[in-house]
């Protein structure tokens, strides 16, 4: 029976892998194939990243843009906070579509079925299934197929943190691998990430939960292991989202653009600056958008600007002109080490909503080195059992991989599958 299990231990940059800190994925990486140039999507966010996953497409063209965004609605934009547990379903209400591509759960639904255990924000857990194909587990909710809640006894009862996380990859484990057996099995860790944006990079607080996610990590591919034993054919992929910077300092872009005269006032709708962590988006409402050649000189000559893209620029980035969005910024970064010695710092846009800064802690969102290095392992057919690769991989290439895997056909998506060694039909 082919089937495919992905473990995503949120927020771990691979230069924190090693056999001090993760001995059991360094284990691991003995008997996959580790890729060693592998990039996420901007922005580097979760729930930006569980819909490029889920898809196999880049957010252009499944629709989400960030982890908080701007949607036009009746005429005017709104700021929408995408974790919020009813997101998508608002978004569809509002756009037409939750996601505007197919993800893996629709597509495996007739082989099998998707099931997804997540313990990041209901917003990125949903992001897999949001129209219900298959099952998706969160503590925000659970739903079955046509996104039925099920049952009180069968809810995934756990809190964000290192006993959460525990808990949950038990239950995934006994539950999902050992019994319910779908082709498409998805354990999304919230840890590290969590810690990161509470302690410093690098620090004993941090070390610990790393263990912690480590520890994890061996249980299921023990697990996995085992049911190979038994005839099971498994491609099992471990990886992150994203990686972290440090936060140095925090730009209120709002109160710049208002201060440059670019923005009518503090929550004016006519320009929305939306912070995504060390990233933000640009919103011009369609009837200002005059104003958009002034905007561009203004970005190009602000010091905290690390890197900025406007309308004709957008889908180097893997964005386009949809809903207003003009311009996107990834704030301004370099290898500068924290108090503890770990290199990547970052200003970040100023969050809203009544979000925490994050000042000397985690945060990610942007195309600095270390938010962009995520690490990904990979074992099964077509891979080469402890072998480095160079080669670039992307987040849009884990959907095409499983497909592949399954059989089915993964055409006409943004990425491509990566295996390299030919597989049995």
């Amino acid at each position: 029976m082919r089937r495919v299990v992905i473990v995503t231990l949120d927020g771990l940059r691979r230069d924190f892998i090693s056999e001090a800190n993760t001995p059991n994925l360094i284990a691991f990486s003995r008997q996959a194939q580790r890729f060693e140039d592998y990039r996420t999507v901007f922005p580097s966010c979760t729930r930006v990243v569980s819909a490029s996953l889920a898809t196999g497409c880049y957010p252009a063209r499944h629709g989400l843009q960030g982890n908080s965004v701007a949607l036009m609605e009746d005429g005017q934009l709104v700021l929408r906070d995408a974790g919020d547990p009813e997101f998508l379903q608002h978004k569809r209400r509002i756009t037409g579509s939750s996601l505007a591509m197919p993800t893996l759960a629709e597509r495996v639904k007739s082989i099998g079925g998707a099931i997804i255990f997540s313990n990041v924000s209901p917003g990125a857990a949903y992001a897999h299934d949001p129209d219900g194909y298959g099952h998706v587990y969160h503590r925000a909710g659970s739903f079955g197929p046509g996104r039925v809640p099920v049952s009180v006894e069968d809810r995934l009862d756990v809190t964000l943190d290192v006993a959460g996380d525990r808990r949950m990859t038990e239950r995934f484990i006994d539950e999902v691998l050992a019994q319910r057996r779908p082709a498409v099995a998805v354990l999304w860790l919230g840890e590290p990430d969590h810690i990161q944006h509470e302690a410093p990079l690098g620090s004993p607080e941090f070390f610990e939960v790393l263990a912690a996610a480590d520890t994890h990590a061996g249980l299921v591919i023990a697990a996995v292991e085992k049911l190979r034993a038994e005839g099971d054919d498994i491609l099992l992929l471990i990886g992150s989202d994203h990686g972290h910077e440090t936060v140095t300092g925090i730009i209120d872009i709002d109160a710049e653009l208002v201060a440059a005269g670019l923005k009518a006032g503090e929550g004016s709708t006519d320009v929305m600056a939306v912070s995504n962590g060390t990233s933000a988006l640009i919103y011009v409402h369609p009837d200002h958008a005059g104003i958009i050649p002034r905007l561009r000189d203004f970005f190009a000559g602000q010091d905290w600007v690390g890197k900025f893209f406007g309308l004709d620029q957008l889908e180097t980035i893997g964005q386009r002109p949809d809903g207003g969005l003009a311009f996107a910024i990834s704030m301004a970064a370099s290898d500068a080490p924290n108090a503890y010695g770990v290199p990547g710092s970052s200003l970040a846009a100023k969050p809203s909503m009544g979000k925490p800064d994050r000042l000397g802690c985690g945060q990610h969102g942007g195309l600095a080195k270390y938010e962009q290095s995520p690490f990904l392992m990979v074992s099964g057919a077509g891979f080469r059992p402890g072998e480095t690769s160079d080669d670039y991989a992307r987040i849009v290439d884990i959907a095409p991989t499983a497909l592949r895997h399954l059989g089915l056909d993964a055409s006409g998506l943004d990425g491509d599958a990566l295996q390299s060694v030919p597989v049995e039909e």
